[in-house]
């Protein structure tokens, strides 16, 4: 299991679907961790009731159906599909409504779901916010700049009671990155990868849960996209400056020399 986790952290993202499906085939008994522990790029479903679509992912599969956080019913049918308490239901309507807004304000266009269920272990409950941009020519970007390119993010929030007043939120996030450029003034260029980070806090409750877990997931996006333009971005400028230097550059380190 530690040797598939490392591998599966090693994949181009692009890969990770067909790598998962061949470790599940290897390590059938290990298949309940694997699809737990393992992230793979998101897919959308279209809800027929309300119109909207919707994102599919572990967090609202059962068997081989998906729930829609919109009209509450599983894609294809399924009678005895497991559902959230009412009450919970009504904090996820709400947190879908939310995180719409903010999903506009920061990307854009996209699509977000978010999906909660009860926690008996911790007499609390999870939620899972997702989000999906499409960047490409033909998908939601709006620049134009990308041949290729999407961004999945999906936030993992463990809600339990500290006391009366307070509650602990342990949050896991996963962003997945992929740019493919096609053009006269970059070239064929491909840069993929992924990042994961974990937040906890306690936090007063007299705000409300959602006001708790949204401050959470803006603060955790925004080290996240730092922590990218660090990661990634940053040292493949290094890289490309270093090989191919701009012509100045190029005829100053030229003159040094003699």
């Amino acid at each position: 299991m530690e040797a598939a986790m490392g591998l599966m952290r090693r994949i181009h993202p692009k890969h990770s679907e067909t790598a998962l499906s061949a470790l599940l085939s290897l390590l059938p008994q290990h298949s309940s961790d694997l699809l737990s522990q393992v992230d793979q790029p998101l897919r959308v479903l279209s809800d027929m009731e309300s119109g909207n679509e919707f994102i599919m992912c572990e967090y609202n599969r059962d068997a081989d159906s998906y729930r829609s956080p919109w009209s509450n019913k599983y894609h294809p049918p399924l009678e005895d599909g497991q559902q959230p308490s009412a009450t919970l239901r009504q904090l996820e309507i709400e947190a879908n409504d939310v995180f719409a807004v903010y999903r506009d304000q920061y990307y854009e266009g996209g699509i977000s779901s978010v999906y909660m269920w009860e926690d008996e272990d911790n007499e609390g409950f999870v939620a899972c916010f997702l989000i999906k941009k499409d960047g490409s020519k033909t998908g939601q970007g709006r620049r134009g700049y990308l041949q290729e390119g999407g961004w999945d993010a999906i936030h993992v929030i463990q809600v339990g009671p500290v006391d009366e007043t307070m509650s602990h939120y342990c949050l896991t996030s996963t962003v997945m990155l992929s740019l493919t450029t096609n053009d006269e003034s970059s070239g064929n260029f491909n840069l993929s990868g992924s990042i994961r980070r974990q937040m906890n806090m306690d936090l007063a409750v007299t705000d409300g849960h959602l006001c708790n877990m949204g401050k959470m997931i803006e603060e955790m996006e925004s080290k996240l996209r730092n922590s990218l333009d660090q990661v990634y971005f940053g040292k493949t400028r290094e890289m490309v400056c270093t090989l191919r230097p701009p012509a100045e550059v190029a005829q100053l380190r030229i003159s040094e020399t003699k």
